[in-house]
Parts: C-alpha cells; sequence; structure tokens
C-alpha cells in the first residue's frame, strides 16, 4: 500500500449499449473489497479495471430498450452488475449464487471515475431522504451488511455480536437495534468503538474479548480468520456465526466440542440478490438508517485505501468525483 495500488489515467468515454444506462459518478463509496483487490488477496478478473461498486450518479445516456429510468435521474450502482440468468442458481431465485456473475469494478469498469455504465436492470433507484455522500455506503456495505444479517438468523430479541465495526457492521447494528436486538460489538479500534456505543451496543469490548452472555447470533465483518473459534465458542446452544467478507485469512484448527458441538454452525455470505438490495432500501429509507462517512476527492483514492487498511476510518470512507 505504501506505493499506491492505482494510478490515474484518462480513458475513452464508454457509449451504453442495449439496456445499458450510461451514469455520471457523483460519489462513490470505498468497500474492502477494493482494498481486496488492490492489495491481491482477490485475483484480478481484468488488468487495469477501474474499482468502485458503491457508485451514485446520474444517468447522462440511455441505450435502446431502457425504460426504468429517465435521464437526469439519481440512480445506484451496486456489486452485482450482472447474472446469466439461466443456471439453476438463477432460476430458483439464487442470483447471488451465479454461475456466470459479472462484477462492478472487479469484471467491469465501476465508480472511480467520471462516467460508468450499467445494465439497467441491475441498477437501484435510491431513497430521496439520503444524500449522495450517504447514499454510498448502502449500496454493498448497507446491502451485504443486510443479507448477512439475515444469514446469521437472529431471533427476534435476540443477542447478536459483531465482530469488525467499520462501514458494513455499522450500518448492519443499526438495523438489528431496530428490530429490537441486543448488540454486542467486539473490534480493536477506539474509534469504532465509540461508534458503536454512540449508536447503543449493549456491550463493546476488544475483538477478541468473550461477550458477558452468550451470543444467539454473530457476524464476522473482520477479514480475520483467527476470529472465527471465539466468535463460535461466544455463540449459544443452536447460534449461528455467518461470515460476511469476499476474502477471509485462513482459519485455525476448530475444536469440535467447544465450537461446534450443539448444534453452532458457521455460515458463509456470498454477495447478494436484487431483492436484497431492493429490501434494504425500503428497510433504510423507513428506520432513518445514519451512515457515518470520512469524504475524500477522487485524487485521494490511494490515501482512502491505506486508510482504510490502518483502521483510520470510522463508518465508511467516500469519493466524491
Amino acid at each position: 500500500m505504501a506505493g499506491g495500488p492505482m494510478r490515474f489515467g484518462r480513458c475513452p468515454d464508454p457509449a451504453p449499449g442495449a439496456g445499458e444506462l450510461l451514469v455520471g459518478v457523483r460519489t462513490c463509496g470505498m468497500c474492502r473489497t477494493d482494498l481486496h483487490l488492490a492489495e491481491g488477496d482477490l485475483p484480478l478478473h481484468r488488468a487495469g479495471t477501474i474499482p468502485g461498486h458503491e457508485v451514485v450518479g446520474e444517468v447522462v445516456a440511455r441505450g435502446p430498450g431502457c425504460s426504468r429510468f429517465r435521464t437526469g435521474e439519481r440512480v445506484g450502482v451496486a456489486w452485482l452488475r450482472s447474472t446469466c440468468g439461466r443456471c439453476r442458481f438463477c432460476r430458483r431465485g439464487q442470483e447471488n449464487l451465479c454461475t456466470d456473475p459479472r462484477f462492478t469494478g472487479w469484471d467491469h469498469d465501476g465508480g472511480y471515475a467520471e462516467l460508468t455504465l450499467v445494465p439497467e436492470a441491475f441498477a437501484y433507484r435510491l431513497p430521496e431522504q439520503f444524500d449522495d455522500e450517504h447514499a454510498a455506503p448502502l449500496l454493498c456495505a448497507g446491502i451485504i451488511g443486510y443479507r448477512a444479517l439475515r444469514r446469521a438468523q437472529l431471533p427476534p430479541g435476540g443477542r447478536l455480536g459483531i465482530y469488525g465495526f467499520g462501514a458494513s457492521a455499522h450500518l448492519a447494528a443499526q438495523v438489528a437495534l431496530h428490530q429490537g436486538a441486543e448488540v454486542h460489538v467486539m473490534t480493536r479500534s477506539e474509534q469504532a468503538r465509540e461508534l458503536a456505543r454512540e449508536l447503543g451496543a449493549h456491550f463493546v469490548g476488544a475483538a477478541d474479548e468473550p461477550p458477558p452472555a452468550p451470543l444467539d447470533a454473530a457476524i464476522l465483518f473482520a477479514p480475520v480468520g483467527t476470529l472465527v473459534p471465539p466468535a463460535l465458542r461466544a455463540l449459544d446452544r443452536g447460534g449461528t456465526l455467518a461470515v460476511a467478507g469476499i476474502h477471509l485469512s485462513d482459519i485455525p484448527a476448530l475444536d469440535y466440542a467447544a465450537e461446534l458441538f450443539q448444534e453452532r454452525q458457521l455460515r458463509s455470505v456470498t454477495a447478494s440478490t436484487r431483492q436484497d438490495g431492493e429490501e434494504f432500501l425500503r428497510l433504510a429509507a423507513r428506520t432513518g438508517l445514519r451512515p457515518t462517512t470520512v469524504p475524500y476527492p477522487l485524487s485521494g483514492a490511494d490515501r482512502a485505501l491505506a486508510d482504510l487498511a490502518a483502521d483510520r476510518v470510522t463508518g465508511a470512507a467516500v469519493l466524491h468525483v
């Protein structure tokens, strides 16, 4: 990271094809997935791809066949850019598990730019009460946090453990609190711990600190495999740990009796569906979700990624284009 994984350049303006929108980028949230790509934790799908998949912008041109959005209308562009629509997973409503998906900022150029393209069928209409800066983190951090919360199978009024407290975690925590959960946050950053207290967490501690009571469910947002065993040990009988990241460092050997027996479960979270996105955006609007953001200019993208890597970002980093 010290040398900077990205470089600025000029590209020809993209032109929308059939069913595509050309979007003038206003803001773009910075996701830890961008960091994993920059640091080589995830393989490149295409050399020289422009990153960024939490895009807020306006439609500046429409390709043939577009009818959902008008020119000049604000739209959101998220991580899932397209799916095949034909495989068995797509046919049964699990498009996040599509066997031939495409992703914004990984397979196709994303939002660290002035213009980007998105298939109209995968663009989102954004709640009016969120300005551009605060809408951007909803498009991945928020949606993935929402799916992770569902995957964790938290019972009504249950105790939820959250490991790591960045962009996605602080939004998922607000959803859980709104639903009546008792939220326990374990994270290494003191600034993040302070934010968790401000949001109403019942308990806040260090990343490997045991919570004061057994958890009904937990979500691991930190990409740290060594936290899996203590998170499983913190679960009550029948509890579920959902791992929310696209990348995780190696998990140590698990002790079956202490960490998995009594029907404790370990589950992964893979991308999201458009239904997840639509449900979450409606929920965010209805509950008055409050994203905490740290703005950067587009020219500061490398600095923002370095800050993200060093846990110097409390909440979500957002680029203003």
